[in-house]
């Protein structure tokens, strides 16, 4: 016998993923507790670079949709930077040819073209997209959720049968590995520096011969620098020579980068999966347990698409 509402739901992980999907349950009508371990703003997603492209997930047409329904809500909320965090920035996608992102992004972002030679030296598209500063965004995010009438618990769940609601929404991601447990989810290292702004304006994403990636994302106050990508790699702890690699490697894109006074190293681990584990779950004792994980460098990118998938799997129990 369950505890609690037919309308109640429990959402366990309190990044951006869970945080969204626990918007949309709330705004439907649920009533929606989320349980997560670490304060949002130190979750994996507050390490985010956050620019709204998908990046290391799969399956890939399921990703593009999802994206393209959440750019729609970005779109949105970039008429409130101040409020939201969220900004449309010009930027160039290095290494990466029209054609390849024509098919599914032009009709959405028909600002979309390939890059010159003055805006960058190799093949790449010039985009306008939502940058998504996570210091402002999930605090917003949190307060959405709030004045929806939902709650936020910190609270550390070693078994999914401590979420007694009669709907249990999953959106552990990495700690589903244990949590539920799912070994094939896994870790991808990611690491930036936070540099004091020299003047960059404009986003940038490049990778050289070698397959080494560089970034620059300028956000109020502070540009970020990155990055990796190390494949089963648990490490938390900054890597003085990788954040020594990423400055030079970013620098050779952008010169002024070089004397940038270093704000702040950051690591994060992208929960990676062979692809999102959006399903749902009927439990023995009647109860549904919805899996909605494994988003891997997109949870951002995708969030609110893929909130709307889980949520109608959710609304099924009722």
């Amino acid at each position: 016998m369950t505890r609690g509402s037919n309308d109640e739901v429990i959402v366990i992980g309190g990044g951006v993923i869970g945080l969204t999907t626990a918007v949309v349950l709330a705004e439907s009508g649920r009533r929606v507790r989320v349980w997560t371990r670490d304060p949002v703003e130190r979750t994996t997603s507050a390490v985010a670079g956050a620019l709204w492209w998908p990046y290391h997930i799969e399956p890939v047409a399921s990703a593009r949709a999802w994206a393209l329904r959440s750019l729609e809500v970005y779109e949105e909320l970039a008429e409130r930077p101040g409020t939201t965090g969220v900004r449309l920035v010009d930027g160039v996608l290095g290494e990466t040819a029209l054609d390849e992102v024509a098919g599914w992004a032009s009709a959405r972002l028909p600002g979309l073209r390939a890059s010159t030679a003055d805006e960058y030296a190799g093949t790449g598209v010039r985009a306008r997209l939502p940058l998504v500063d996570m210091a402002a965004y999930l605090p917003w995010l949190r307060g959405r959720l709030l004045r929806a009438g939902g709650s936020v618990e910190e609270r550390t769940v070693s078994d999914l049968a401590e979420a007694d609601a009669p709907v249990v929404v999953n959106c552990t991601g990495l700690g589903a590995r244990e949590l539920v447990p799912d070994p094939a989810v896994r870790p991808v290292r990611g690491q930036l520096v936070v540099v004091e702004n020299p003047g960059v304006d404009s986003w940038l994403v490049s990778t050289d011969p070698a397959g080494e990636m560089a970034y620059l994302f300028p956000q109020p106050g502070r540009l970020l620098l990155g990055g990796t990508a190390q494949d089963d790699v648990w490490s938390t702890e900054p890597d003085p020579a990788v954040a020594a690699a990423i400055v030079r490697r970013c620098s050779a894109l952008r010169p002024e980068i070089a004397g940038a006074r270093i704000l702040e190293h950051r690591v994060g681990l992208r929960p990676v999966r062979e692809a999102v584990r959006l399903e749902r779950v009927s439990l023995p004792d009647g109860r549904v347990l919805v899996h909605h994980y494994g988003h891997g460098g997109a949870g951002v990118t995708v969030a609110w698409g893929c909130a709307e998938e889980a949520a109608a799997l959710a609304a099924a129990s009722r």
